[in-house]
C-alpha cells in the first residue's frame, strides 16, 4: 500500500529509479544540464556563472559533466543554439 508520498515501502532511491528510470543523482544532474542549456542559449552569462546558478559548485566539474551528458562543450552548445540577442 502506498504511503503519504505515493511510494510503497523500501528505500527511496530504489523506488525513485523504478518510477523515473534513473537514480536521484543522475536525475538531478540532468535537471542541472537542462537548466544550463537554457541559460547558454538565452543569455550571455559566463559558463562559471551558469554553473553556479544551476547548482554546480565547480565550473570545471560542470564542463566535464556537461560534455559527458551531451557530447559537446557548453561553449559549442552556446554557439550552435544561442538565440540572436
Amino acid at each position: 500500500m502506498p504511503n503519504a508520498q505515493g511510494f510503497s515501502g523500501g528505500p527511496l532511491p530504489r523506488q525513485f529509479t523504478e518510477h523515473l528510470g534513473t537514480g536521484p543523482g543522475q536525475w538531478l544532474l540532468r535537471q542541472h544540464i537542462n537548466a544550463a542549456r537554457v541559460l547558454l542559449e538565452q543569455t550571455d552569462l559566463p559558463v562559471e556563472a551558469i554553473a553556479t546558478r544551476v547548482g554546480r559548485i565547480s565550473a570545471v566539474n560542470f564542463r566535464r559533466r556537461f560534455r559527458a551528458q551531451l557530447g559537446t562543450t557548453p561553449g559549442v552548445c552556446r554557439r550552435t543554439f544561442s538565440q540572436p540577442r
